[in-house]
């Protein structure tokens, strides 16, 4: 998925300026974006003084949906570099094509996940014949300086492993979870889990206290560590948990996101993960006027335009001036 804000602006993350080393929990409230014609979604990384969550730069959660008579997710071919896409989807599905020549749908609780290592383009779009209902989450992964020039890849895994306690099923969706360890490549050690909850479940799910850990409502009614989170809305955890007790009021759907905190600084703009501003002001060159991230053949429509790098000038710790 894009990051179609034409007013994108360049940010630095990553680092330990941002990272609690303690069990926190901080309640981020997510920016409306909307993306394409009908679908409208609730960013929540990066977010205001909270930039990743491990290796995790991107969140936004979309749905659920009606798009009986709309034509649903229609996001044209457009660049990325330096980061993984993590596509999840509750409900619906999204057709996937880039430019090493993949053609995937990606259906419920299967693993689309694009490498897009030193440069890739790619689109995803609902398909004309589509569910009722949309309903999912975008995520991206920043690569490690070691491999973010890796070459680019998609992989889709329809079977995935899974961690099941009494009121509990947790999908592993990246990384490893109480020794479940998902078949997708990660470059950096995280953890991604799709949790489903029973009415009246209390649970408690075991962490690594050297990640840092946030939480993804996607539905129901939930309290996280005696916390409510609304779906739409995250919760970040901080670092030094052993354990998180979880809370359903309702059936309900999280998602769980951590790592080791992220050592490097990075500039995220637009759909670009670099190291610095003229690096990614480099990438959108040429992605208007070469074909460094190569052609997406089959979508009908154009492909994006990149908005202008705003002129400023960069210092650390997630600023900008």
């Amino acid at each position: 998925m894009s990051n179609l804000d034409r007013q994108a602006t360049l940010q630095v993350c990553g680092g330990r300026g941002f990272v609690v080393a303690e069990p926190v929990r901080e309640l981020l409230s997510p920016r409306h974006v909307q993306l394409g014609e009908s679908t409208e979604v609730r960013r929540l990384l990066p977010n205001l003084g909270r930039r990743m969550v491990g290796a995790w730069v991107f969140v936004d959660h979309y749905g659920p949906d009606d798009i009986a008579d709309e034509p649903g997710m229609q996001v044209p071919p457009h660049p990325h570099m330096g980061l993984q896409t993590v596509s999840w989807l509750h409900e619906g599905e999204v057709l996937h094509r880039d430019s090493t020549g993949s053609l995937q749908a990606v259906r419920p609780r299967e693993l689309g996940l694009m490498t897009s290592g030193r440069g890739i383009s790619h689109s995803e779009e609902s398909p004309k014949s589509h569910a009722r209902y949309l309903h999912g989450a975008q995520l991206w992964v920043a690569l490690p300086d070691a491999h973010r020039n890796v070459a680019p890849h998609f992989q889709h895994h329809a079977e995935l492993p899974r961690v099941t306690a009494p009121g509990l099923t947790a999908t592993v969706i990246l990384g490893t979870l109480d020794d479940a360890a998902s078949p997708g490549t990660t470059y950096s050690p995280l953890v991604g889990a799709d949790l489903a909850l029973t009415a009246g479940t209390e649970t408690r799910l075991p962490l690594d206290p050297d990640f840092e850990y946030a939480v993804l409502a996607m539905s129901g009614e939930v309290h996280v560590d005696d916390v409510p989170v609304l779906p739409g809305s995250m919760l970040y955890l901080g670092c030094g948990r052993t354990e998180l007790p979880l809370r359903a009021s309702s059936d309900a759907g999280l998602m769980l996101l951590g790592g080791e905190p992220f050592e490097e600084e990075i500039v995220m703009w637009w759909n670009f993960v670099g190291r610095t501003d003229e690096e990614v002001r480099e990438a959108r060159e040429q992605w208007m006027t070469s074909d460094r991230f190569g052609e997406v053949v089959g979508y009908d429509g154009d492909r994006l335009a990149a908005p202008e790098v705003p002129a400023v000038h960069l210092k650390s710790r997630g600023r900008v001036r």
